[in-house]
């Protein structure tokens, strides 16, 4: 019988210092994997690094801004001098600032766009030389925004469509080397920056739970063992799917939350940047 035993793996995970990407490093510490974390915040690495250690993974890390990729090459380079060869990526930077069209600079539309999708090309390039063929699994972390259009999302819209078709255009491409290339896109989720920004107040968080047809917000867990499946050999014919996770929110939940925030963001004041 087939299990979620990752005994042996080695998983790095980009942006897994916080909220949903921390959650699935430390789903893949508790079932055995070797863990490497990647941010652009040392110290958040650092304390990633010894709590994965505490739960009795070897753990590893490094600091990078995913928009430079020489340092991505240069932390992914350090994961496999010291793990070996990467078994699963799991690619997950972000940024995002809710902003009307006309108030976002072209800087701050510019800056998330780098993040998003630039920095996705960067990590999955980077990481591609290391991968062990066949079987590795590559997870691209998109967003509702790559398939709805959503108000004040203009940025990540473009951005996270873009990072979908990376995954579906490396899924034909590297196939045939074995390496299966997949996205999943969270739905509402709570407890993380992420919904702090898109939901900052009680009344749109609470419109926003009520849109989702389960009735729930989602959490860290629920994401993190979607990747655990899709890792796994159980998803051994799983390959270039756009896989939401978000209690059917994208059925047309989103439009109630745009009916919430739209009002808040008319009176925000112009933004530059993330």
């Amino acid at each position: 019988m087939l299990t979620l035993d990752f005994t042996g793996s080695t998983v790095l995970v980009v942006g897994g210092t916080s909220g949903i990407n921390r959650g699935i490093a430390e789903a893949f510490a508790k079932h055995g994997a070797k863990v490497a974390v990647a941010s652009r915040n040392p110290q958040k690495v650092a304390a990633t690094v010894a709590a994965l250690q505490e739960l009795g993974a070897q753990a590893t890390g490094f600091s990078a801004d995913v928009r430079d990729y020489d340092s991505v090459v240069a932390g992914v380079n350090q994961v496999v001098a010291e793990f070996g060869p990467i078994d699963i990526l799991i690619s997950g930077a972000a940024g995002n600032f809710p902003a009307m069209a006309d108030k976002m600079s072209p800087n701050g539309f510019k800056s998330v766009v780098e993040i998003d999708l630039l920095g996705t090309y960067h990590v999955v390039r980077a990481v591609y030389p290391h991968l062990r063929r066949p079987g590795a699994s590559i997870i691209n972390i998109s967003a509702p925004q790559a398939v709805v259009g959503m108000v004040g999302q203009a940025h990540v819209c473009a951005a996270k469509a873009g990072v979908d078709m990376i995954t579906r255009t490396l899924a034909l491409e590297w196939g045939v080397e074995g390496i299966r290339v997949n996205s999943i896109i969270p739905g509402p989720i709570d407890g993380t920056e992420g919904m702090r920004r898109l939901a900052p107040t009680p009344e749109i968080h609470d419109a926003c739970r009520k849109s989702v047809p389960l009735k729930r917000m989602g959490v860290p867990e629920d994401i993190a063992n979607a990747c655990l499946f899709l890792s796994s050999p159980l998803a051994s014919y799983i390959h270039g799917v756009i896989l939401p996770v978000d209690g059917g929110w994208v059925l047309g939940g989103y439009a109630a939350v745009a009916s919430a925030m739209e009002p808040l963001l008319r009176v925000m004041p112009a933004r530059d940047k993330n």
